[in-house]
């Protein structure tokens, strides 16, 4: 008997020694790996960072040995989420600034700058989130209250999506302009020979904020990072940085203060910009992929600065503007064609997307795979769908749920057919990759999920789904998330799917997204992130 005890201990001693050790093993989950036939598993090993092993728990406990292992409990497990057109670094700054995200009247707003003054007593005030189209009255406010309130004071307040801005005169006078100033690709709103206060795109440019410390700018990457990581993101494309902020992201990168991975588009604004970075070249790391750049198109339809081909149905004669001279597109798209660097436009308006669409194909020509993109493509014109065959569309399907209300209203009913057309878009292109345009909208990717999928609000509304024609699946919206998103970046090769060689990047989450109930999709939340096999979150 002692000597079979012998035996059995060698024989499982000999075993234990045969296997791979590994720095983290996960069993027993509900893994979708979203690999090229979409399988389910159920363990993974990671070393190093990387995925080493997919297969069953026994596969896995029969080859592989770590001091760390998670039992999943039949938890649902996707690879980590990637935000394919959000604005990061804006939304970590925001933490720092009044919100007025969900104000249902102008009132309200005021309300809000009042107290985040009261307690902040700042000499410059700034924020964002209002949106007239969630107001009683759905126009742009006026400043006359802000003058009232702020006599000295400069206030400069952002609409959600970026495009609009309501300054008082205090911030109008330290600005240094009038009614009179000149302005391309954007508007200043003039009512009864006066500024009310409301700037459109470009005009928002000449306002003077404050400078961001480097201390703030720090501050915000951190906060946007948590919060992400809260989400369940992983990696994030960052959709307009100048050159200081992405060398501070490199820097925090390398100090391992900011693990967020982030690919970053390169704000086209600055002409010596684009300069520097062609010239540079493409700059890539683990963490961080310069390989991009963002160009405006035109604005918003919530502000009725996106580029229609007819004019506006709730406002006559106009048109909104490409923020751009026509010529100016093709100066960029051409000295960016001649490099490795991509180029993705923001067109929100049909004559928007036409004119970036004729650009693109005018400049790239026979060449395939560059994965240029259009950013939003959110009204098309019926002939246009049909030039997505070599552009990558990019969307944000909140915007289609957040809209909604408002939209036919805004461009007629026969443009409203080619409007948030997300699976005709895929079916052209082959992909489509989704994002959420945060802090525009929220930062909750499963709000993205359900809004791609079920189309609804989380009010249930309306009953039967919002053009359900061009509702996605739910293995198309989490392919948007994950591997397509990481094909627009050129980054399928090392994230998007659990795969073995792959980063370990992943989350636990608290139900299957791919089997609940559509109307539980907002209820999901992460219960752990992990980046490189980390635990983030």
């Amino acid at each position: 008997m002692k000597n079979v005890l012998l035996v059995v201990l060698f024989s499982t001693f000999f075993i234990s020694c045969k296997k791979e050790k590994a720095d983290l093993i996960v069993i027993n989950s509900n893994t979708y790996t979203v690999n090229d036939n979409f399988e389910n598993t159920e363990a993974f090993a990671i070393k190093d960072g990387k995925f080493i092993a997919v297969g069953t728990s026994k596969e896995i406990q029969a080859n592989y040995k770590s001091k760390n292992t998670i039992d999943a409990k039949e938890q649902t497990i996707v690879p980590g989420l990637i935000d394919a057109h959000c604005h990061f670094y804006r939304m970590g700054l925001q933490q720092q600034k009044v919100s007025l995200e969900g104000t249902k009247s102008y009132d309200e707003v005021l309300d809000k700058i009042i107290a985040f003054q009261k307690e902040k007593n700042l000499t410059f005030i700034s924020g964002r989130g209002w949106d007239q189209n969630d107001w009683e009255v759905k126009e742009f406010p006026t400043k006359e209250k802000l003058d009232k309130l702020f006599p000295t004071i400069p206030v400069a307040v952002g609409r959600v999506d970026g495009h609009a801005l309501l300054v008082n005169q205090a911030a109008i006078d330290v600005s240094g302009i009038t009614k009179d100033t000149k302005v391309s690709g954007g508007e200043i709103i003039i009512k009864n020979g006066k500024m009310t206060g409301i700037l459109i795109d470009s005009a928002m440019d000449f306002i003077k904020f404050p400078e961001t410390s480097n201390q703030d700018a720090i501050k915000g990457l951190l906060a946007a990072q948590k919060i992400s990581f809260s989400y369940g993101l992983t990696t994030v494309d960052d959709a307009g940085l100048d050159r200081n902020t992405i060398e501070l992201i490199d820097d925090l990168q390398k100090s391992n203060d900011l693990k967020m991975r982030i690919y970053a588009m390169v704000s086209a604004d600055d002409q010596a910009q684009i300069n520097y970075y062609i010239n540079k070249g493409i700059t890539k790391t683990d963490r961080l992929n310069v390989r991009s750049f963002k160009v405006y198109g035109d604005g918003a339809l919530g502000s009725r600065g996106a580029a229609m081909r007819e004019p506006y149905s709730d406002r006559e004669n106009h048109f909104g503007a490409l923020i751009y001279a026509p010529e100016r597109y093709e100066e960029i798209a051409k000295q960016i064609a001649a490099s490795e660097f991509q180029m993705n436009t923001h067109a929100i308006g049909d004559s928007a997307n036409t004119w970036m669409l004729k650009t693109y194909q005018n400049v790239l020509k026979d060449k395939t795979n560059r994965r240029w993109r259009i950013e939003h493509a959110q009204i098309i014109s019926s002939k246009d769908f049909q030039n997505f065959d070599n552009i990558l569309p990019s969307v944000q399907p909140t915007h289609a749920t957040s809209d909604m209300y408002w939209a036919e209203d805004r461009i007629g009913k026969d443009r409203m057919k080619g409007a948030y057309a997300f699976k005709e878009l895929l079916n052209k292109y082959g992909k489509i990759a989704l994002g959420t345009d945060f802090p525009v909208e929220q930062v909750n990717p499963f709000l993205t999920f359900y809004a791609a999928t079920i189309r609804k609000d989380i009010n249930n509304y309306p009953e039967n789904g919002f053009q359900m024609e061009n509702a996605l699946s739910r293995e198309e919206t989490l392919k948007g998330m994950t591997i397509w998103a990481a094909f627009s970046n050129f980054e399928e090769e090392e994230k998007g799917s659990i795969e073995v060689g792959k980063f370990a990047d992943f989350i636990i989450l608290n139900q299957d997204i791919m089997q609940v109930n559509g109307n539980e999709i907002p209820k999901t939340k992460v219960i752990s992130t992990y980046v490189n096999g980390e635990k983030v979150y």
